[in-house]
């Protein structure tokens, strides 16, 4: 059952408990596994440029999109 608690800027607010029931326990594995996933591409790249492999660098306004005609939705909506 939820209860009317005051917190430290002397407001009321609802504590119905949910907080601690839906509190997760801290779990470390999504971390050792980016870590994991950082050292494996880590050690891919230093192997490619160590076969001569080159990175090269893109300007950010460059797309894969070919340019399109813009479309026609002139008089497309009914009145």
């Amino acid at each position: 059952m939820a209860e009317w608690v005051m917190d430290e800027d002397d407001d009321f607010e609802v504590d119905d408990g949910l907080e601690e029931a839906q509190a997760l326990p801290e779990v470390d594995e999504p971390l050792d596994a980016r870590q994991k996933l950082r050292a494996q591409l880590q050690s891919e790249v230093e192997a490619f440029l160590s076969r001569g492999g080159v990175i090269q660098q893109i300007d950010s306004n460059v797309t894969g999109d070919p340019p399109q005609k813009p479309g026609n939705n002139y008089g497309s909506r009914p009145i």
